[in-house]
């Protein structure tokens, strides 16, 4: 789970609802000081948020580009549906594009797409069905295909869990197995990421979580989607994919490939100013090619 160091936006940015021709999304949208020079749509991971890019937003707004977070159907503050059948990939794909046609209407402007872990995987599912709106696609450690067995058995175990407890229940039992220094008060945030949790649709957490375990390579087919920059980024350690795993997806892809030290699954809270500054430079480097 990403802890964000805050669930305040700064200065720059509002929280707001997007409206799209798929509903409406929680979102958080950070503006820079003059023109924007391109727009960019950041997706969360599995168990995340929004909040989850709350320390890029000011930093990427600094460098001149307009940030929108989003919830996606069935997180934190947008609602979902219980039907499992509503957070099918393709479903949570067509959201993107919807997104991103959103997004786009309001300016014009070159559009930038960035997921995380599973925002990476469905954002590819995105690029795959229509890589037409977006000027380049970042996956923040997102691997090729599904989670490493460690972390399977733990999305089984959650999800047997929500089978059976309250989503009230569900957090309880995972803060007695979470290390000491990650539970304790001194990790920080632990109410706001207590009433994040509790306002997740167990639907989306099931079906999202089974996506986890199950992704095939899609590899192949995004590397063929070569009018779109890509660019792989990641923490020098993670277990949920490693990193290994990551450097040869990238070279797959023939992306560009940013390795943040210091930083593990989360380089968006591990190491949010040096994250922002690999991701901006990529971006324009794809706004300014020459």
């Amino acid at each position: 789970m990403s802890r964000p160091p805050t669930f305040t936006p700064p200065p720059s940015a509002r929280a707001h609802a997007l409206r799209t021709a798929r509903g409406e999304f929680a979102v958080l949208e950070a503006l820079p000081a003059g023109e924007p020079r391109a727009d960019a749509l950041l997706l969360p991971g599995y168990t995340g948020s929004k909040e989850d890019f709350i320390a890029l937003l000011e930093p990427l707004a600094a460098a001149g580009y307009r940030v929108v977070s989003v919830d996606g159907r069935g997180q934190y503050e947008t609602p979902g549906p219980d039907d499992p059948q509503a957070y099918a990939q393709g479903e949570l794909a067509r959201d993107v594009l919807a997104q991103a046609h959103a997004v786009s209407d309001s300016g014009g402007r070159p559009l930038h797409l960035l997921g995380h872990s599973l925002g990476g995987q469905i954002a590819r599912a995105a690029v795959l069905l229509d890589a037409a709106p977006f000027a380049s696609l970042t996956l923040m450690s997102s691997g090729p295909a599904q989670i490493a067995p460690s972390q399977q058995q733990k999305v089984r175990l959650l999800s047997e869990a929500l089978a059976a407890m309250s989503m009230a229940e569900v957090w309880e039992a995972m803060q007695a197995f979470e290390p000491p220094e990650d539970a304790g008060p001194e990790a920080g945030n632990g109410a706001d990421l207590r009433r994040r949790w509790l306002r997740h649709t167990p639907a989306q957490l099931l079906a999202t979580g089974r996506q986890l375990t199950a992704e095939p390579d899609r590899v192949g087919e995004l590397a063929a989607v070569r009018q779109l920059p890509k660019h792989v980024l990641s923490g020098e350690q993670d277990d949920t994919w490693p990193v290994p795993l990551l450097d040869a997806m990238a070279e797959r892809l023939g992306a560009c490939r940013t390795v943040i030290a210091g930083a593990d699954h989360s380089p968006n809270t591990d190491r949010p100013a040096e994250t922002a500054a690999a991701v901006a430079a990529f971006w324009e480097r794809c706004d300014d090619p020459a």
